[in-house]
């Protein structure tokens, strides 16, 4: 079994800063990326930031320069700060993560249980 945690949520005015974090527990032999994703009431969830071995993170365009993902991979926790916030990044914010149970297996996907992120005018 797999867990993902996040924290770091909650209110915050325009312009304001929050730091989310997810950590990963379980059986876990290596994760090939982790991302951020976010849900506003009525919207589809989409992609915000992610981080995979290796390579560049990539962000959303709307996050662009506000935004920065990072990786602990000793701790298999990844970050997002959130800088600069606007009310539009009002919505709730899930953290995925691809990981391998053992090794030679294939990859699994898992979400964390999502934390709400409110950006006030």
């Amino acid at each position: 079994q797999v867990q993902l945690v996040e924290s770091g949520g909650g209110l915050v005015q325009a312009g304001g800063s929050l730091r989310l974090s997810c950590a990963a527990s379980g059986s876990i032999f290596s994760i090939n990326a982790m991302a951020w994703y976010r849900q506003a009431p009525g919207k589809q969830r989409d992609l915000v930031a992610d981080i995979a071995s290796g390579s560049s993170p990539n962000y959303a365009d709307s996050v662009k320069g506000r935004f920065t993902i990072s990786r602990d991979h000793a701790k298999n926790t990844v970050y997002l700060q959130m800088n600069s916030l606007k009310p539009d990044d009002t919505a709730v914010y899930y953290c995925n993560a691809n990981i391998h149970p053992r090794r030679g297996a294939v990859y699994y996907s898992y979400w964390g249980q999502g934390t709400q992120v409110t950006v006030s005018s």
